[in-house]
């Protein structure tokens, strides 16, 4: 098993609604935020949306089956993460096996798996999110011994940043091992409020010495920037700054931030350089929200196979074309895209 994803698995509620939804829940397009109590009517109100469709989800086991896709090995890829014993959790369960994906799932018994009203306007998703079970990940998951075994055996690690949210204690577990056996730890900045949430923020200061490769967008770069005071908007900059937080490890950072159908900006050790996105026709464009995470699952399958950078970025690209012509994070059954 070359790549793990440790993180949030979601079943995704999606439905095209009205500007009105978003506006009676106070929900932004293009935006992820966690459900509170004012949001819990939403989640009933998609169930009765015509044409409601249930898909796999959550940001890492996103880029995860979208690795595995790509990889087309079985066995390539494995995801923890923690589902309820429920309908919606069996479905967790079937997706990833016929994706191929290894699931090595904690079970909840008492609380329902984590599910994400998914809100369509548009190409534009907004992400409102009821973490139930996902959020009660313990740390004593993985250091099982079968479970910790992939930790060890795993070439490269990989969370996004929502995972900080609920198990701090897995996230220092793994980015350590792989510290010490010289693997490669992988963590992304995924959403504003990660950073603008002091426990949360802690949580990717801390590991930050430990992670090789860096992920997030440009809106994610600023609002880290904004939460620094480094009082610059300039992304490559900011990309730069984040490439020379010190390291705990002999590995260089990368740093790797998307910009839409804007050029990718990746930087190494303070060296900046960019990389082409596949350009689509606007009528091609299906759902944008699965862009990032595909990008992420396109490039760690190039890091598994050991290709250069530029390569991993090919990859990421394609991917992200893919991904964004269909409704949710879902793809056809053979990449036309060869690693």
């Amino acid at each position: 098993m070359a790549l793990l994803g440790m993180g949030n698995p979601l079943l995704d509620i999606s439905a095209e609604v009205g500007q009105d939804l978003l506006e009676k829940y106070k929900l932004l397009p293009g935006n992820a935020i966690l459900a509170e109590k004012e949001h819990q009517p939403l989640f009933g109100e998609m169930l009765k949306m015509p044409g409601v469709q249930f898909i796999a989800g959550g940001a890492t086991q996103n880029s995860i089956r979208v690795a595995q896709w790509l990889l087309q090995q079985p066995g390539a890829t494995a995801y923890m993460g923690c589902i309820g014993e429920d309908e919606n959790g069996s479905k967790l369960q079937a997706a990833c096996k016929a994706d191929g994906v290894q699931a090595l799932y904690m079970v909840d018994k008492s609380t329902p798996t984590g599910t994400c009203a998914t809100l369509i306007t548009g190409i534009e998703r907004s992400l409102c999110t009821n973490l139930d079970a996902a959020n009660n990940y313990k740390v004593e998951h993985c250091k099982e011994p079968e479970n910790w075994r992939a930790v060890v055996g795993a070439k490269v690690v990989y969370s996004a940043g929502f995972f900080a949210t609920v198990s701090p204690e897995a996230i220092k577990a793994a980015s350590r091992q792989k510290a010490e056996d010289q693997g490669i730890y992988c963590m992304n900045l995924s959403a504003p409020f990660l950073m603008q949430v002091p426990p949360f923020k802690a949580v990717f200061t801390e590991t930050m010495p430990y992670v090789d490769f860096l992920f997030g967008n440009e809106t994610e770069a600023r609002t880290w920037a904004e939460t620094e005071g480094w009082e610059s908007t300039d992304v490559e900059f900011i990309a730069i700054r984040l490439s020379l937080i010190p390291s705990a490890k002999d590995r260089k950072r990368t740093v790797v931030i998307t910009q839409g159908c804007e050029p990718t900006i990746v930087c190494i050790a303070g060296q900046v350089s960019k990389h082409e996105v596949v350009a689509l026709p606007k009528e091609k464009l299906v759902d944008t929200n699965g862009a990032g995470d595909a990008y992420v699952g396109g490039f760690l399958a190039g890091l598994v196979k050991g290709l250069p950078v530029p390569e991993c970025c090919k990859a990421g690209a394609y991917a992200a074309a893919e991904i964004v012509q269909r409704s949710g994070c879902t793809f056809p059954s053979q990449p036309d895209y060869k690693l």
